[in-house]
């Protein structure tokens, strides 16, 4: 940034001094063409960006006692960071009482029927929802819809001769590409900066269920959020969504739903007011270097099987334990995330087809997917392991099963005890987990478990399943 300031302010000095060097100097025609070329854009697509202001309204009865918690809504980091001001009205001790929490974010219309598209976060709670657009116009808004899952929703208001932002498509945009962010950080309206596509595909950042985030430096700040990110084109490419910080300010790294996935949720909300996704059945993870190599596979590509619920969609069309799915529909699949993402994106019902890898060999399987639920959810006796992994397991009990919720499995340990840094607690195992398969031979009992582990070696690794109530996951112990 100081470098492109400095080589600025160096072409205006020589403005200054020779202003008929314009004339004489491709360069700098072309940077004064596209600097107005990126003014146009701007001019076009900013009267079509809004300003939400919302206005939650809680309520305590004469005792003081709260019909709703004031402070669950909007209370946390992610709120401090995208809504700034907000405050609390509170009457006297002794009286009922009124809270009022405020907030601000941004938001793009996409049609002549006054449909805005924003977060989630900025308006899925609010009591009111008032918008102001760019010609200095407010109107009152009212919730199409809202999906916490990819933090999207759709509020609508009835007015006449509206500016439309288009859409453009988001699969297209390039890493290093120019984008440009609008918004209303701090409040302050319109506010535009500019920088480039940082990475595409963001996921496991902890802000949604379902994550494939555009990664941008364009300054995006408090306020900013739900507002639309621009490619040259003036298209939308992104909703700006949120910001990784350690200040609570811009740090030059922001997220942004792709336009793709945000139309594809936008559509169902403003059809149906709701969004019905595509479910497999299946727990998944990550293919990391260990298992790379546990699985003898030729790449970390794909996304791993955790494990298979019983009477899903998955094991209808014979989806196993510790398969990799490479392809969905025949488009190849990075990660976890990625198929998450696939599947959530497409109807229920749909048939679809998986390539998976099976021990070495590639299977194609058909699945009909079904609709995603609305929560995606032997003796006793105890020994140590005798491979210096630092556990102690104990054989899986009615009792225990209830305890720790793991009546959907049929077998397995339970680890009663975890030595400190040891290889068991360097994996990430902890006390409660149960194990479930040594090196993918299914564990029953602690005889079986005793057996399996005196064939392994910990230098090569040890990989184990791993049930929690949560579902399961593969992990590799090692030294």
């Amino acid at each position: 940034m100081k470098n492109r300031f400095t080589f600025l302010a160096g072409l205006l000095l020589i403005l200054i001094v020779q202003p008929g060097i314009a004339k004489e100097s491709p360069a700098l025609k072309q940077l004064i063409t596209e600097s107005r070329a990126r003014a146009d854009i701007v001019e076009t697509t900013q009267k079509a960006v809004v300003h939400i202001q919302v206005e939650k309204i809680y309520r305590t009865g004469s005792s003081g006692t709260p019909y709703n918690d004031p402070y669950d809504l909007f209370n946390d980091e992610f709120f401090d960071q995208f809504f700034p001001g907000w405050r609390h009205n509170r009457s006297q001790p002794g009286q009922p009482r009124e809270f009022k929490q405020q907030g601000a974010g941004s938001g793009a219309i996409v049609d002549k029927e006054g449909h805005i598209l924003t977060n989630n976060h900025v308006v899925g709670e609010a009591d009111k929802i008032k918008v102001r657009l760019f010609d200095g116009r407010e109107f009152d808004a009212k919730i199409v819809g809202t999906d916490p899952l990819t933090d999207i929703a759709v509020i609508k208001i009835t007015a006449e001769n509206l500016d439309v932002i288009p859409m453009g498509d988001s699969d297209d945009i390039r890493i290093g590409e120019t984008v440009i962010a609008i918004g209303n950080p701090f409040g302050l309206s319109h506010t535009v900066t500019m920088g480039i596509v940082s990475a595409k595909g963001r996921s496991n950042v902890d802000i949604a269920d379902y994550e494939d985030f555009i990664q941008t430096d364009a300054a995006i700040n408090p306020g900013n959020s739900g507002g639309p990110l621009i490619n040259l084109n003036g298209e939308v490419i992104g909703v700006n969504t949120a910001i990784f910080t350690r200040s609570g300010g811009y740090q030059g790294i922001g997220f942004s739903v792709p336009i793709n996935m945000a139309k594809n949720v936008m559509n169902q909300l403003v059809k149906n007011g709701k969004v019905s996704r595509g479910w497999l059945g299946i727990l998944l993870q990550d293919i990391s270097h260990d298992l790379r190599q546990a699985l003898d596979l030729k790449n970390s590509k794909g996304a791993l099987v955790a494990e298979v619920t019983e009477d899903s969609p998955a094991e209808k069309a014979g989806l196993k334990r510790g398969d990799v799915i490479i392809k969905y529909n025949g488009k190849m699949i990075n990660n976890a995330g990625h198929l998450k993402n696939k599947v959530g994106l497409t109807f229920p019902n749909t048939e679809v087809k998986l390539d998976v890898i099976r021990k070495g060999k590639i299977k194609s399987l058909t699945v009909k997917l079904g609709t995603r639920p609305s929560q995606a959810y032997a003796s006793s006796g105890f020994t140590d392991t005798g491979n210096s992994l630092g556990m102690k397991v104990q054989n899986l009990t009615p009792d225990l099963a209830e305890r720790f919720g793991y009546q959907r499995y049929k077998g397995g340990v339970v680890i009663t005890n975890i030595t400190p840094n040891s290889p068991a607690a360097n994996a990430g195992l902890q006390v409660g987990y149960l194990v479930l398969e040594v090196n993918r031979a299914p564990i029953d009992n602690i005889k079986a478990f005793q057996k399996a582990i005196k064939s392994t070696s910990l230098e090569k690794g040890i990989l184990l399943l791993i049930g929690t109530q949560n579902g399961a996951q593969y992990v590799i112990v090692k030294k």
